[in-house]
């Protein structure tokens, strides 16, 4: 059946309606928390703590005996491959309808739920990625390496490959004007199944790495885990701040957090009634104008971070404090601190995406049980009933929200500051911050506004 019976809601409940806090007092406390925080680490947080991962500890044995385990990897790939083939029966095969499971899996359980995921167990879309297993199976059947594809992957290229594919993500999620259609998915996916396969044939699993959009996000969110491994390869474990310390500068990493960070705020601000009314009064197609926008948002984020990091850095070949350690140069402490927009992301999306995964997420739960949506309950959770007990307790969603973004700036203040007093001379460690401090300002009092105003 063509069309849609009903339009699918992509941002859950939220909105200033929903969030019964004044954005005055909201923002004041948010920057204050900012501030504050800020001068405590200046005073009493002179040496970096988190240089190389460290403090780690290992995991227990036995613990770690079953992660390391073959039977343990298996038994998640082998998962992920039986739920990727449950869901192309009604990706082929299901109407198009805003009921068919296929719509809340992409939008709902993948997209925003590989943030919880991610945050508690790790690596975690790495774990059940069905392209990497595929390439696994493919490469056993012919005697190869997964590991090694025709050519190596180009170093330079780094995370760009992943930051297109999450712009081409929040494009069809939040631009694409048929993106409730079951078709529109197919094709999204069916496009991105083929440049992953393909570019894993090339470049082996390196390729899954650096340009699998899902993958590369749920590999940074694993960095805000207590899970991770040392240079040895075994299994530690670690304070989130130490585990995001190690999180490798790669070429394309502020796009990709550029692109997580600032589409999560065009979606906010196209839901405003200022932005409807100027592209309805504009006369233009609406696609363009959304599209011209989401990238002006994201340009915005890096562009604004880009010029704050380098506004901390003094000349190449400076030496630190100790007179021990080159000073990185202007040029790289962008991508040197990139690593603190991480947790920024995270408390946004956290708060933007909470009633949209706790209610929409029940209900794609309930839809997988009729996959072709003709009365069928295969999983048992057809005759589910959704709790709408967080929209029914307003004041509570709104501290959560605003709490979600402001821990997730304070964090990622943190993280600058114990990767700054690595990078800059002692006598910038407080003057040379500064600039970075204004902007976390800035994301906090915007982030909550248009949290609040959508």
């Amino acid at each position: 059946m063509p069309g849609l019976l009903v339009p699918l809601p992509l941002h859950g409940l939220g909105g200033a309606q929903n969030l019964p806090l004044p954005l005055p007092l909201a923002v004041a406390g948010a920057t204050a928390a900012l501030v504050v925080s800020f001068c405590v680490l200046a005073l009493a947080w002179r040496r970096p703590r988190y240089v190389g991962g460290a403090p780690s500890r290992p995991a227990p044995a036995a613990l770690a005996r079953v992660v390391d385990g073959a039977a343990w990897a298996w038994t998640w790939r082998v998962l992920g491959l039986l739920f990727f083939g449950y869901l192309v029966w009604p990706l082929v095969a299901g109407p198009d309808l805003v009921t068919n499971p296929v719509l809340g899996t992409f939008y709902v359980l993948v997209w925003v739920g590989v943030v919880p995921a991610s945050l508690l167990l790790g690596r975690a879309a790495r774990a059940v990625s069905p392209v990497r297993t595929l390439n696994l199976l493919l490469a056993r059947l012919t005697g190869g390496d997964p590991a090694r594809g025709l050519a190596a992957y180009p170093e330079r290229l780094g995370l760009w490959p992943a930051a297109l594919g999450l712009f081409a993500f929040v494009w069809q999620e939040l631009v694409n004007p048929q993106s409730a259609y079951v078709g529109s998915v197919r094709v999204w996916l069916a496009v991105y199944l083929a440049a992953m396969v393909v570019g894993a044939l090339v470049f082996g699993d390196t390729w899954l790495s650096r340009a699998d959009p899902f993958e590369v996000w749920s590999d940074l969110l694993a960095h805000l885990s207590p899970w991770g491994r040392d240079d040895a390869g075994r299994l530690v474990v670690r304070s989130p701040l130490s585990n995001l310390a190690t999180v490798v500068p790669r070429p394309g990493l502020l796009a990709v957090v550029a692109v997580l960070f600032g589409s999560t705020a065009f979606d906010s601000y196209k839901d405003t009634l200022f932005w409807q009314r100027l592209v309805a009064d504009s006369g233009l197609p609406a696609v363009p104008v959304d599209t011209a926008a989401l990238l002006v948002f994201c340009l915005v984020v890096g562009g604004s971070f880009t010029v704050a990091a380098r506004l901390t850095g003094v000349e190449t070949g400076a030496r630190t404090g100790r007179g021990s350690a080159r000073v990185a140069s202007r040029r790289e402490l962008p991508l040197l601190l990139a690593h603190s927009v991480v947790p920024i992301a995270v408390g946004y999306l956290t708060a933007h995406y909470l009633t949209y995964f706790v209610e929409q997420g029940q209900t794609t739960l309930m839809q997988l049980s009729d996959p072709l949506v003709r009365g069928d309950d295969l999983l048992g959770t057809a005759d589910w009933s959704v709790s709408y007990w967080l929209s029914f307790h307003p004041t509570l969603l709104a501290v959560v929200k605003v709490l979600a973004i402001v821990l997730g700036h304070v964090v990622g203040v943190v993280a600058a500051h114990d990767r700054a007093l690595s990078l800059l001379p002692a006598r910038h460690h407080v003057t040379g911050q500064l600039a970075m401090l204004v902007v976390m300002v800035v994301y906090t009092a915007t982030g909550l506004y248009l949290l609040m105003a959508s």
